[in-house]
């Protein structure tokens, strides 16, 4: 799942405390019109698997997938099993992790809006050759500009969210990327709803009107101003102190403009950012943009929403009844999140992450217990038995929402400093893409071979990364990122990997 932010960082904690200003109208349209960039995201994830379970388009581009469907009763689990329907989903995410690593350079040396609207345009385009599809190469190229599009939208919305954000908002405002993504797969679902009572061309509706919230952050991207951070680094410091003195509601910024400067200097002294990103005292951050991103998908919340119709048309739900239950699903999600905007800077992220762990741990096994016993070759589930694989796949669901779904960027956005945020920032996004690419092209021939036994494999991985936030990751609440590398520095296990404290001083001296 797509979303989250990143933060400013090389600022001394007495020009922190130094830092004025308020939520001012214009922080908060920005951040509501860079945020439908999460909506093309999520969308995108909601309407793929409503499509991919609707008859006329497999009869169109998959017609074997269509003629297994018609004899499900032979087995269950296997009739949408084909590679060619799993690349229809993946192949967008593909593409968008090639794409990550373009938007990256693009977003440092253009500006966060640069990349805004290139993706937006991105996405427009793509949504047109779908909504047009004659044939399969046609759909592909359709998915891959699509793919393009999350790739450059999911490098720079996220980072726009944050440099707007004022510094004690950031982690509430950060997660309205998410908000977005989670409100997109619910929109997507009522709209897959509609649009399957349209026997011929409903599929291309579907696929068509990604057009709207695609339009929407093009528009935006042209009309919204660039962030501080980005001009400042790019040499403008006069805009960039305007802009900041107009988002803040105050003349008084001195403090923060002068730490974005520092930072905005040191960010420009480092030539070869993933290089720098590879040094030992960046190691801790290196670990969790890789393991946080992967850990996410692999809750398997990405199979549940790609493949949601699907998954429940194989439990035996008649066509409605799977739309429906899947856009229960989008529903429970978005508002899921908005505990995890309310908790986040009270609990912490340590918290909400394990508990979050836990539950889904917990739905995921009672789920393939119901499915072992009482589904089968030949075997439906029982309205009641159906019922309640819905309410648990909802509290899995839940679950994911208030954690791993926008702490799983959240956490990693949180560590890296300006000189690597761009290259810290396109290995998080790489990372969650190529994930969601393997697990969307190999689900419905793991769901074919595991068959209920799916939901254990991905409870197995659950349980290894609530172990490891046990572990491995210290709570980041309330903690100023400039001072994040004293929290590696005190944990039991990364203060053995981090250089010794001189080292740390000097960089510090630096950054400052």
């Amino acid at each position: 799942m797509a979303g989250g932010s990143l933060g400013p960082a090389g600022v001394a904690k007495e020009r922190a405390e130094q830092y004025q200003g308020k939520v001012t109208p214009s922080v908060i349209v920005a951040c509501l019109v860079a945020a439908i960039g999460g909506s093309i995201f999520g969308y995108d994830i909601g309407i793929s698997g409503g499509v991919t379970s609707m008859d006329a388009f497999l009869k169109k581009f998959f017609h074997d997938v269509y003629l297994k469907k018609k004899h499900a009763h032979e087995n269950n689990y296997c009739k949408y099993d084909n590679q060619g329907l799993a690349a229809f989903t993946s192949s967008l995410y593909l593409a968008g992790l090639v794409a990550s690593f373009v938007a990256s350079p693009v977003t440092r040396d253009y500006g966060r809006r640069a990349s805004i609207i290139c993706g937006g345009i991105s996405f427009l385009l793509g949504a047109a050759l779908n909504a047009a599809a004659a044939n399969l190469a046609m759909l592909l190229t359709g998915r891959i500009l699509l793919g393009v599009g999350i790739g450059f939208g999911n490098q720079a919305v996220p980072l726009y969210l944050s440099e707007m954000a004022p510094t004690h908002l950031r982690g509430g405002l950060n997660m309205m990327f998410q908000l977005a993504t989670t409100l997109g797969i619910f929109t997507a679902n009522m709209i897959n709803y509609g649009t399957q009572k349209l026997e011929t061309w409903g599929w291309r509706l579907s696929l068509g009107l990604a057009a709207a919230p695609a339009l929407m952050m093009t528009v935006g991207g042209i009309l919204l101003p660039e962030t501080p951070n980005s001009l400042i680094e790019r040499g403008k410091k006069v805009e960039g102190r305007r802009v900041l003195e107009k988002i803040r509601g105050t003349k008084e910024v001195n403090a923060e403009y002068q730490d974005m400067v520092d930072a905005s200097e040191l960010a420009n002294s480092i030539k070869h950012p993933f290089r720098n990103i590879l040094e030992r005292r960046n190691r801790p951050q290196l670990v969790m943009a890789i393991f946080m991103p992967m850990f996410q998908i692999l809750t398997g919340i990405n199979s549940i929403l790609f493949y949601a119709p699907v998954l429940f048309q194989s439990m035996g739900f008649k066509g409605d009844a799977s739309l429906y239950s899947s856009a229960m699903t989008g529903a429970v999600l978005a508002s899921s999140t908005l505990i995890s905007i309310a908790t986040v800077d009270k609990l912490g992220r340590r918290a909400l992450l394990i508990s979050g762990g836990i539950q889904m741990i917990t739905c995921q096994v009672i789920v393939s217990i119901i499915l072992g016993l009482k589904f089968g070759p030949n075997q439906e589930l029982s309205k009641s038995f159906s019922i309640l694989v819905v309410v648990v796949i909802c509290l899995f669901v839940l679950a994911f929402g208030w954690s791993w779904g926008p702490l799983g960027w959240t956490v990693p956005s949180e560590i890296f400093p300006l000189e690597t945020r761009s290259a810290g920032q396109s290995i998080t996004v790489a990372v969650n893409l190529f994930f969601t690419f393997v697990i969307a092209q190999i689900f419905l021939t793991l769901l074919c071979s595991f068959k209920f036994g799916i939901f254990l494999f991905f409870a197995g991985w659950v349980t290894i990364m609530t172990i490891f936030v046990y572990f491995f990751l210290p709570e980041t609440k309330g903690v100023p990122i400039e001072e994040m590398i004293l929290l590696w520095r005190k944990h039991w296990f990364w203060k053995r990997i981090m250089p010794v404290v001189e080292e740390t001083n000097n960089q510090q001296s630096i950054s400052t």
